[in-house]
């Protein structure tokens, strides 16, 4: 089994920031380039079992931690982490490991920076490969109004909004957040119904008790593998993200909704975020769309079901490619 060093990456620079990346397999594949991005709040560190267990089975595999993560640069202003930027770090990564012809692999807020790869770089993507997060057409109006309207003030994602406030929560207790965040579905214990996907995170976080916890989607070293890193980091850079939003909507009021490249959508059955059903109508934006059902995960389905969503990455890209 390949064995990757997590605590030593390698890096690279782009506009004086410094990004960390992990790669594994043969650079000389058949097949193109997997180029994995991550959610919130994950790390480079969360597609483990993909570059381990993709790269011995012949796959070239990358990926890094994100600007606000883990060993990648936090620049401290807001507007550092608008989408231009996120995808323009991608493309950086790839150039500097030589990739013209690259497949990319997101989940949930590294979902939204893969459906626009081939939007911005379209000669760079090959296609797309998306764990839970579906593509999903231009909002209406700005998004934290939209937002606010639709699930209320306290909804995280417009709470998120108020610079200082989330983040000091977050912050305040790491492994307490990061136990929240990491619990199994309730589906797959027969525990009490899930509330991550309901809208006041602040009021559950404040009460929310680790005595109680469901299992964790993860061991207890990868866990501690997390909770060291974002102890380091804090959340900020990653809430961040969330507070572009309506500068992402302004800067894409050209963009056309249609992603031409051939696509798979990976669905997790029991993710309360991002179920299966919100990927319903994407085949209007993404016609040449493949997808497949990963059944019995959560959200954080890359880690909860490995060897699943490696089959389903490792058989779809064989027949495509």
């Amino acid at each position: 089994m390949t064995q990757i060093d997590w605590d030593k990456p390698k890096t690279f620079k782009r506009d004086g920031l410094t990004f960390a990346y992990w790669e594994a397999g043969p650079k000389d594949s058949s097949y193109p380039t997997l180029v994995f991005s991550h959610g919130f709040p994950e790390l480079a560190f969360s597609w483990r079992f993909q570059l381990e267990g993709l790269a011995e089975r012949g796959f070239h595999c990358v990926a890094m931690d994100q600007r606000g993560y883990g060993q990648s640069a936090c620049p401290e202003a807001i507007e550092a982490y608008d989408m231009e930027a996120l995808c323009a770090d991608q493309a950086a990564l790839c150039a500097e490991l030589g990739l013209t012809e690259v497949i990319f692999v997101g989940h949930d807020w590294g979902g939204l920076i893969v459906w626009q790869m081939p939007l911005r770089y379209p000669e760079l993507t090959k296609s797309v490969i998306c764990l839970n997060t579906p593509y999903t057409k231009r909002a209406p109006m700005e998004p934290s109004k939209l937002y606010a309207k639709r699930f209320g003030e306290d909804f995280y994602m417009v709470w998120f909004q108020k610079e200082g406030e989330a983040e000091a929560l977050l912050d305040d207790d790491v492994r307490k957040t990061l136990t929240y965040f990491a619990q199994k579905p309730p589906e797959a214990d027969g525990n009490s119904p899930d509330t991550r996907a309901g809208s006041s995170l602040k009021d559950t976080l404040k009460t929310f008790d680790t005595s109680t916890a469901r299992p964790l989607v993860m061991s207890d070293e990868a866990f501690d593998f997390y909770v060291r890193e974002f102890e380091r980091t804090g959340f900020r850079g990653g809430i961040n993200w969330y507070r572009n939003f309506d500068r992402n909507w302004h800067e894409t009021a050209n963009q056309v909704d249609l992603v031409e490249q051939p696509c798979l959508m990976v669905l997790a059955e029991l993710d309360p975020v991002l179920p299966p059903a919100a990927a319903d109508g994407m085949e209007k934006f993404v016609p040449n769309l493949d997808r497949v059902l990963i059944k019995g995960s959560g959200h954080w389905t890359q880690q909860e079901k490995p060897d699943d969503v490696n089959e389903a990455i490792a058989d779809w890209v064989q027949k495509k490619f």
